[in-house]
């Protein structure tokens, strides 16, 4: 199943969800990775400095974990192919007019929009408002 790259189609129907989880992104060394994955990230990525894993924040303080703002995934449920052109920044220019920070994560099927907990109410409806009624 192809995903969709038309950029009027991807904003009419991205339903965008906001998930009641609270999430944090911590950083691991390389070699204690495998130590982690018991926690199910959400998601990881490797970098030169070590691994980030997106964590719920529960699963973060139970390992002991140091991490930054607590964060809220706003999924949009549209599935978006990954050479789509332009949601990304239909997505962060709705979302700094609104002064609201944004970490995207592009996935397979959907892209989930990280912002800061205080402002997920906030960002979910100017993401909405994207959408024709």
């Amino acid at each position: 199943m192809a995903g969709e790259t038309d950029l009027t189609t991807l904003l009419a129907t991205m339903a965008p969800v906001l998930f009641p989880q609270t999430y944090v992104y911590c950083t691991v060394p390389h070699d204690e990775a495998q130590r982690y994955m018991p926690l199910e990230p959400l998601a990881t990525y490797r970098e030169d400095e070590g691994l980030t894993l997106i964590l719920e924040r529960s699963a973060a303080d139970a390992a002991d974990l140091s991490y930054g703002p607590l964060l809220r995934r706003i999924t949009l449920n549209v599935h978006s192919a990954l050479e789509a052109v332009g949601l990304t920044a239909a997505v962060a220019t709705v979302l700094t007019r609104e002064g609201i920070s944004a970490n995207v994560v592009a996935a397979y099927y959907h892209d989930h929009i990280f912002v800061p907990e205080a402002d997920a109410e906030r960002a979910l409806e100017a993401l909405r408002a994207l959408s024709p009624a």
